[in-house]
C-alpha cells in the first residue's frame, strides 16, 4: 500500500495552468473516458504548399507541455514541409487526468492512431525528449510497420536510472520497488531491442539529469540503424540550435531516405 502510485508522484510533474500556444492549433481526441490534448503547427513550407510532406509526433519531457512548443518547433524545419503534432500526457495541460505512468503508453498509441488516419500514406516520425523517448519507443515497438523512423533526444531508461543512480542511498529498499512498478510499455532498453526502424539520437554531452552513460544504454540496445548527434556542451534542457539543428535537418533527410527505400511506393496497375 505504501508504494501504490508512488512512481507516478515521484516521477511525473503535471501542470494545467494556461500556456500561450501562439499559433498552434488545439485538437482533442477521446481517450479513456476523457480526452487527450494535441497541439499542431505547420512549418512555413507546409503552409505555403497547403499540406505537409512529413509528420512529427512530438512527446515532450516531464514537467513540460505540448502547448508550449509546436509553433516554435515548426520553424526549425525551414527547408521541409513538416507538421508537428505535440501530445500532452494524461493529466498535463488539457488532457484528462489522472497523471499516471501506466497511461503514457496507451495515450501515445492513441495519438499515433489519430495522426495515422489524418496523414494517410505520408511518413510519421515519433520524436521524444527525455521521458518522451519512452513514449516514442513504445509507439515504434507497437506499430513497427507504420513509422518512418525515430528521433530520440536524451533517452532515459527509467528502471536503470532509478536503480543505479538512486538505489545506493536507500540500499535499494525504495528504489527497487519503484523500479519494479515502471510499466513494461516504458522500458526503453527492451523496446529499443525490438525496433528496426532508422533512428536519430541527440545526446547532451553535459546532461545533468540523465547522465550520458544512461543515454548509451538505450543507444547500444537499439536494434535498427541509427545516427548519433552529440551535443557536446549541452545540458539536459538546452534547445537544439545552431550546428546541431543543421545536423538534425540532415539526419531527418537520411532517415526519410532509409524509410523510403525500405517501403517503396506501390506501383499502380
Amino acid at each position: 500500500m505504501f508504494f501504490g502510485n508512488l512512481p507516478d508522484h515521484l516521477i511525473l510533474f503535471p501542470t494545467s495552468a494556461p500556456i500561450d500556444a501562439r499559433g498552434a492549433v488545439r485538437k482533442a481526441i477521446p481517450f479513456q473516458n476523457g480526452e487527450l490534448e494535441i497541439w499542431t503547427a505547420k512549418s512555413p513550407r507546409a503552409q505555403q504548399q497547403g499540406r505537409a510532406d512529413v509528420f512529427i509526433l512530438r512527446f515532450y519531457g516531464n514537467a513540460d507541455r505540448a502547448d508550449r512548443w509546436p509553433e516554435a518547433e515548426a520553424l526549425m524545419w525551414t527547408d521541409r514541409a513538416v507538421e508537428i503534432w505535440g501530445m500532452n500526457y494524461p493529466g498535463f495541460g488539457g488532457s484528462t487526468g489522472p497523471a499516471r505512468l501506466s497511461r503514457i503508453g496507451p495515450a501515445a498509441v492513441a495519438a499515433f492512431e489519430e495522426l495515422k488516419r489524418y496523414a494517410a500514406d505520408r511518413p510519421i516520425v515519433p520524436f521524444g525528449t527525455s521521458i518522451g523517448v519512452t513514449a516514442a519507443l513504445h509507439v515504434a515497438a507497437s506499430r513497427p510497420a507504420d513509422i518512418a523512423g525515430l528521433i530520440l533526444h536524451n533517452p532515459v531508461p527509467l528502471r536503470e536510472l532509478i536503480l543505479r543512480r538512486f538505489g545506493w542511498w536507500n540500499l535499494w529498499l525504495l528504489a527497487g520497488p519503484i523500479a519494479l512498478q515502471i510499466p513494461k510499455a516504458l522500458d526503453s532498453t527492451a523496446n529499443a531491442k525490438s525496433i528496426r526502424a532508422p533512428a536519430v539520437f541527440l545526446l547532451a554531452g553535459k546532461d545533468e539529469i540523465v547522465p550520458p552513460q544512461y543515454h548509451t544504454l538505450v543507444v547500444n540496445a537499439y536494434a535498427g540503424e541509427n545516427r548519433v548527434i552529440t551535443l557536446h556542451s549541452a545540458y539536459h534542457n538546452d534547445p537544439i540550435e545552431g550546428a546541431a539543428l543543421a545536423d538534425l535537418n540532415d539526419a531527418l533527410g537520411w532517415l526519410l531516405a532509409k524509410a523510403s527505400s525500405a517501403h517503396p511506393p506501390q506501383q499502380s496497375r
